[in-house]
């Protein structure tokens, strides 16, 4: 859906994004900002905001032409990071961030971005819109940096479950391929599954299995596969797709912030340690802000959940005003792609799923 009720909040024929303004640990204020960055780069999306009423209104009053373009609901309650998944699925139907996924549960919107909790996140969104069919298990697909020419590798589970069995990966390999496709424009995405070594005879036996799931429908599904990866691969060109559990996934995940961080932090103590330093970092200001500008993690801001009945993006629970804008960027082109369609067709397609799902037992951690 590209329109709201309501036309005369968002505009006629945009794209409508429902956006969580509350549980983002900056507070709606940076919610607000990093949408009306989004308006100001992009007329064509129109946007409904879920939040307290009056607070979101005098937010977003104080952004020249803003409220043109965005229909306030009100939602009383906040999902704090601190909730409990089956807590907030219980007595969570006042929050913003059931509102929001209720606006694309609707058809109101086409895809709900949220800074919030991500276990409840993706609980609620698993009851609200509901898995796809065949699919056992959905996942968080994040972005990596990397030297591939798309700049960005995609890893998944980023921690939805940390669990993942063989025909869990294998419909990992065919989720993260279809998002490859549509997010990216690689034709024929290459896919990894990650291992302690590339050689097949290491690895649980779940990983064995997996290899084999993964590379017979290669073929049918128009990726290929490269077999097992290894770490030191996420960032690199072997593949562009990496398949994993959702327990290392997320490990890798904060791992790679913090090591960004650390960089950050000691080359910041480098170019202050003396005079000479000082002087060196004026003259290497231009390179240095394009290191910056490749590697910094807001512009990779943005998990997406697969395999549901509707696109989900999980902004990073820090997220800057240049995060949220990443995030909501990154779902106005998957909805423009119509990247939920064309996912269910895919996964539809597979020719080897197994239609005996496993329990649905689906949220066993949480990535914040």
């Amino acid at each position: 859906m590209t329109a709201l009720t309501d036309q005369s909040k968002a505009g006629a024929g945009r794209t409508i994004i429902s956006v969580d303004a509350m549980g983002g640990d900056q507070g709606p204020a940076t919610v607000v900002a990093g949408i009306a960055d989004s308006a100001k780069r992009n007329p064509d999306i129109g946007f409904i905001l879920h939040g307290p009423k009056d607070e979101l209104e005098r937010l977003v009053a104080k952004r020249k032409g803003l409220a043109e373009r965005i229909e306030i609901r009100d939602a009383p309650e906040v999902v704090t990071m601190e909730d409990k998944p089956a807590h907030v699925v219980r007595h969570g139907r006042d929050t913003s961030m059931w509102s929001a996924l209720d606006s694309v549960r609707a058809g109101e919107a086409t895809v709900c971005v949220s800074c919030g909790n991500t276990g409840a996140l993706m609980l609620m969104s698993v009851l609200r819109l509901r898995k796809l069919p065949g699919i056992y298990r959905p996942a968080i697909a994040v972005m990596w940096p990397s030297r591939n020419p798309q700049a960005f590798n995609i890893m998944l589970d980023g921690g939805a479950d940390i669990r993942a069995d063989a025909k869990d990966l294998m419909q990992y390999a065919l989720m993260g391929a279809s998002y490859a496709r549509n997010g990216f424009g690689l034709a024929k995405p290459r896919i990894g599954l990650l291992n302690v070594g590339t050689e097949e005879h290491k690895g649980r036996a779940e990983l064995k299995e997996a290899y084999d799931l993964i590379a017979a429908n290669a073929r049918t599904s128009d990726f290929e596969f490269v077999g097992f990866v290894e770490g030191r691969d996420l960032p690199g060109t072997v593949c562009d797709v990496i398949v994993t559990d959702g327990f290392t996934g997320n490990v890798a995940l904060k791992t790679g912030e913090g090591i960004a961080k650390l960089i950050s932090e000691l080359l910041r103590e480098a170019f202050a340690y003396s005079l000479l330093s000082r002087v060196a970092s004026m003259l290497a200001y231009p390179a240095l802000r394009r290191l910056k500008k490749r590697i910094d993690p807001r512009r990779a801001n943005g998990g997406v959940f697969l395999g549901l009945n509707g696109t989900v993006v999980k902004s990073h629970g820090a997220a800057d005003e240049t995060g949220v804008s990443s995030a909501i960027k990154l779902a106005f082109e998957l909805a423009q792609s119509g990247f939920s369609e064309r996912l269910a067709a895919r996964v539809a397609s597979a020719a080897s799923l197994d239609q005996d799902a496993p329990s649905d037992n689906l949220i066993d951690g949480e990535t914040e």
